[in-house]
């Protein structure tokens, strides 16, 4: 090997080395969560950070799951307006747990159905249309229907059975999930969808969300500590969140420097060896 073919080899394999350690080593700025991003009004530890006015109100949607609970002291009447084995799903099911991730959906057995034209069927009173309301709206509704069989007032209890969100991307355990409280924040839900990978685009999460007749998509970033005011701090029924990888996918894992320069080292001795080949070494 001739001096001017070693100097050209060892330039090579310096520029493939340099190119792979500063492509596959990813900033810490771009992996950890709520931090003072400059440009942005600094937020101490400790200081209180009110939640965001938010003027949308979720409202009912075609295919939607609800739970309805009746309550009157004529039990025996209220049976008629159940399903048969509604009210022991109901108890069976939720053994008081707090979310759900693949397992078996509870409020599915239990609860009411919208239709694809947004009514609910209740036994004797019929189609209700709830699509368009808010759950508050919907329990008037229920209960105005319900009142017109009983001589003394029927108090109802309706709510969403869950709350139901789609994690794509990259998440550890993407899916369908559902958390079984009345609000939950963002990070309950990339809680329950496994941490995101650390080759994800934290600044870059889309929230696909509905609204009454319609979809949005909107970008949040987790990286950003404003995220805790921001009207998508909190996470909605049917939300979908979807997390993109880094373009260092596409060289390598990247999640480490080990993996890098194990890749760098078969790339460089794929080369030595048509390198060897081509010349006549070998």
């Amino acid at each position: 090997m001739s001096r001017l073919e070693f100097i050209w080899i060892r330039r090579c394999v310096l520029v493939i080395v340099i190119s792979l350690l500063g492509g596959s080593c990813v900033s810490n700025k771009r992996i950890n969560y709520l931090q003072n991003l400059s440009g942005n009004p600094v937020i101490e530890l400790d200081e209180f950070i009110p939640y965001a006015n938010v003027d949308y109100e979720y409202v009912l949607q075609p295919y939607d799951i609800i739970d309805i609970d009746f309550a009157s002291p004529n039990e025996e009447l209220l049976r008629a307006f159940e399903y048969q084995g509604a009210s022991n799903a109901r108890v069976g099911g939720r053994g008081g747990a707090g979310a759900m991730g693949g397992g078996m959906d509870v409020f599915y057995f239990s609860g009411y159905s919208l239709d694809k034209d947004g009514f609910v069927r209740i036994p004797k009173l019929g189609n209700i249309p709830l699509a368009g309301l808010t759950e508050e709206q919907a329990r008037q509704k229920v209960e105005e229907e319900i009142n017109r069989f009983f001589k003394e007032e029927v108090d109802v209890r309706l709510r969403i059975g869950g709350i139901r969100f789609t994690a794509l991307g990259e998440f550890t355990s993407a899916g369908t999930k559902v958390i079984l409280k009345n609000r939950a924040t963002i990070f309950d839900a990339l809680a329950m969808a496994g941490e995101s990978n650390i080759l994800a685009k934290k600044n870059e999460l889309f929230i696909i969300r509905q609204y009454d007749g319609g979809t949005k998509i909107h970008q949040i970033n987790l990286n950003d500590r404003q995220l805790l005011a921001s009207p998508f701090y909190f996470v909605q029924n049917n939300d979908i969140l979807y997390l993109q990888p880094m373009q260092i996918r596409q060289v390598g894992s990247g999640d480490n420097v080990s993996t890098s320069l194990q890749l760098g080292i078969s790339i460089i001795t794929a080369l030595l060896f048509i390198y060897g080949v081509t010349s006549g070494i070998f």
